[in-house]
């Protein structure tokens, strides 16, 4: 099977202009250069050993939610200097993250992403659908799937094992790879659930 073709979202058919994601986060620093929105993506193939986010994985619909309301959210809080994409895996759901990522550039806003794929994957003819759209849209990409027996939990390191590389595609942004993978961070919502992310963090 190509991997551009996912028999999973063929099947739930996202509705044009929307995602599928599992949570959406205010105000994270752990997340990429500075105060950032995030955005984890509902979905993701590999279920890697010791992943963090096994709640992610599956491809059912969580929570739909428009594009147009996300951008809303996100230039809705001043502090924010971009937002990043995780999930999942962001790359299932590229032509909707790669619209929101050309709205709040334009207002002057970085983006992020993680993937699961390497860069050589996602520029290949057998990449998911959308992949290049939102390559052309990132600022920062972080690639490579989690693999457990190359984990890194170190204040130097930003990525979460060996095997990942960090691409920065802006110039501006080469001196701000400041955040670890000893870094986590816990949010509580007016519901009392939790969410505790970094790259050891998980929906609680």
């Amino acid at each position: 099977m190509a991997i551009n073709k996912n028999p999973y979202l063929e099947q739930l058919k996202i509705p044009s202009g929307y995602l599928n994601i599992m949570g959406y986060v205010d105000e994270s620093e752990v997340n990429g250069p500075g105060c950032r929105a995030v955005i984890w993506v509902q979905g993701c193939l590999r279920e890697c050993e010791g992943c963090f986010n096994t709640d992610s994985w599956s491809f059912e619909i969580n929570q739909l939610i428009s594009v147009d309301e996300l951008v809303e959210k996100i230039l809705s809080n001043p502090r924010h200097e971009g937002v990043t994409f995780s999930g999942g895996e962001p790359f299932w759901q590229g032509e909707a993250l790669a619209e929101i990522a050309r709205q709040v550039k334009a207002k002057g806003l970085n983006v992020m992403s993680f993937t699961g794929f390497t860069l050589e994957q996602l520029k290949s003819e057998s990449a998911p659908v959308g992949s290049q759209d939102l390559l052309n849209q990132l600022d920062i990409l972080i690639d490579g799937a989690y693999i457990q027996s190359q984990a890194i939990n170190s204040p130097d390191s930003p990525v979460s094992s060996r095997n990942q590389r960090v691409h920065v595609f802006n110039p501006e942004l080469e001196d701000r790879i400041t955040w670890a993978s000893d870094q986590t961070e816990i949010h509580i919502f007016k519901d009392g659930s939790r969410l505790i992310t970094g790259f050891w963090g998980k929906l609680n």
